[in-house]
């Protein structure tokens, strides 16, 4: 069994972290200013400058460090430790805030929106009371 250690090939790193934080290449791009075609070749590439590394880092939100250890098997690590799936009820939609909360909110905000619009019926009747008292 051969146990030959990966290459550190920056590329595929930073390919797999846009991949990851859902950027396209095209969008990663603009962000720094060269072509598509150039993205492509950067992550192709086994090697970075260090200048053009922390531009990359910068654009894809993590630390030049941050591509340099990047690993998958730690990414899946760290997902299958912290992620839990609780099967004791049969459904689990893990929300973070209570739904009838925001259908309150909603209709409250929805009631201020109708309050608003009437006072403004009301002003236009009153305005144009005013201009037929005129006439």
């Amino acid at each position: 069994m051969n146990t030959a250690t990966k290459p550190n090939h920056i590329g595929r790193k930073i390919s797999r972290i846009r991949e990851l934080r859902g950027i396209k290449q095209e969008a990663l791009a603009f962000e720094l200013g060269i072509s598509q075609q150039s993205v492509s070749l950067l992550e192709q590439s086994e090697t970075i400058e260090d200048e053009k590394l922390e531009k990359v880092a910068k654009v894809l939100g993590v630390t030049p460090e941050g591509i340099k250890n990047f690993s998958d098997e730690a990414i899946l690590n760290i997902i299958g430790n912290t992620y839990h799936v609780d099967n004791s009820s049969a459904v689990n939609y893990g929300c973070t805030f209570n739904p009838i909360d925001k259908i309150i909110e909603q209709s409250d905000k929805i009631e201020e929106l109708y309050k608003k619009l009437l006072q403004a019926e009301k002003d236009k009747v009153a305005y144009l009371e005013k201009l037929l008292d005129k006439k």
